[in-house]
């Protein structure tokens, strides 16, 4: 008589539990120096609640919600194994298509150790089909509560960012304004007027990753536009920078009538953005250009830094987020820098763009004088 799927999962755990071991093992680096214990995380009981399932009656509705990973426990039930899974391998660090992997090698584990074992079952198909909706379902759970962790964790770090870090920033800005307003010479005067204008950059900075967050749930980015005279911006904005970066040469040059309808803050946000961009991956020694020009219809900004040039296969993707080049010059640590800059461009109604070659590496934004109306 031959075995069916329920018990064959019964007799054979610990076989079954050695080869999804063994496959755990190789999802690195989240699984490198996991014990025995760690890489069979709930796998035993993930099993047992599928052999469960297996013995007991199925209607054809149930089984199409479980296909579709829709089949809900009781409301007074506790996590489910899969779940708990789901929760423990989001902390050890493994990627979401490394956790998927898990329940596809247990999947194919199970039925070629099966088919092995028992040729002959092979009739039993309804067997293997229920057996598949089970797996389904536990990586439906899985995944539900795998992605609700990684949710929770980028709620939690952008209210740190967004709330936290405020209040030092605010404390800040208030110290600088009292001590310029002591008099106390022009030492101090211009100490604090610095540390105003790094408190500024901080929240320049901070903005940033709550756009990127605004961004990344569709949200968009808000513009308050008024009349902009680009060329002050670009000076003002220079002047600052100069500070940020003593002992490099930021030249700034301004051409023609570069006045537009754009958010002041945001393209203070654009010029910064670049220049940091060009001062950490340009020459140490070379200089960095500014120039402002305005034309008929538009106005274009260019940053030009000398040194690497961007390799061609990091170009199409420097303004993605959380990217890495393999060029020194390109998207070194996460480029949100850049990320946002583009989409800061995009929601004015411009157009944002990089050559690269040995001699210069310039980053090019054209902006429509009138206001975009959606």
């Amino acid at each position: 008589m031959t075995m069916r799927l329920a018990d064959f999962i019964e007799s054979n755990l610990e076989r079954i539990l050695g080869e999804w071991e063994a496959f755990a093992a190789t999802l690195t680096p989240a699984a490198s120096g996991m014990s025995s214990l760690c890489l069979r995380d709930h796998a035993r009981q993930i099993l047992q609640t599928a052999s469960r399932d297996l013995r007991e009656p199925q209607s054809p509705q149930a089984q199409q919600l479980k296909s579709q990973g829709e089949s809900k426990p009781s409301p007074d039930a506790s996590d489910t194994a899969a779940e708990e899974h789901g929760a423990l391998r989001v902390g050890d660090g493994f990627e979401l298509d490394q956790m998927v992997a898990e329940y596809r090698s247990l999947r194919a584990s199970v039925l070629r150790l099966w088919m092995e074992d028992e040729p002959e079952h092979a009739v039993h198909v309804q067997d293997m089909v229920r057996f598949n909706e089970a797996i389904d379902q536990a990586l439906a759970e899985s995944i539900s509560v795998f992605n609700a962790e990684i949710e929770r964790s980028r709620d939690l770090l952008v209210g740190v960012l967004g709330h936290d870090l405020r209040t030092p920033l605010q404390s800040i800005r208030l110290t600088t304004e009292l001590l310029s307003r002591l008099n106390a010479g022009q030492q101090v005067s211009d100490a604090a007027s610095k540390l105003a204008r790094s408190g500024v950059r901080m929240q320049t900075l901070l903005d940033g990753v709550v756009d990127f967050t605004r961004l990344r749930f569709g949200r968009g980015i808000t513009l308050h536009t008024d009349d902009v005279d680009l060329a002050a911006v670009g000076k003002e904005e220079v002047d600052q920078l100069r500070v940020a970066y003593p002992g490099r040469d930021l030249r700034l040059v301004t051409k023609n009538d570069c006045h537009g309808r754009w958010d002041r803050h945001r393209l203070q946000q654009v010029l910064a953005n670049l220049v940091a961009n060009a001062m950490k991956h340009g020459a140490p020694d070379g200089p960095v250009d500014v120039n402002v020009t305005g034309f008929e219809d538009n106005v274009v900004l260019e940053v030009t830094n000398r040194g690497n040039a961007i390799e061609a296969a990091d170009i199409k993707r420097v303004f993605e987020p959380l990217e890495r080049g393999t060029s020194s010059h390109s998207t070194e640590g996460t480029g949100l820098g850049l990320f946002i800059t583009r989409e800061l461009v995009t929601a004015h109604g411009g157009e944002i763009s990089v050559r690269s070659d040995a001699d210069a590496t310039v980053f090019s934004v054209r902006l429509p004088r009138a206001e975009v109306v959606d």
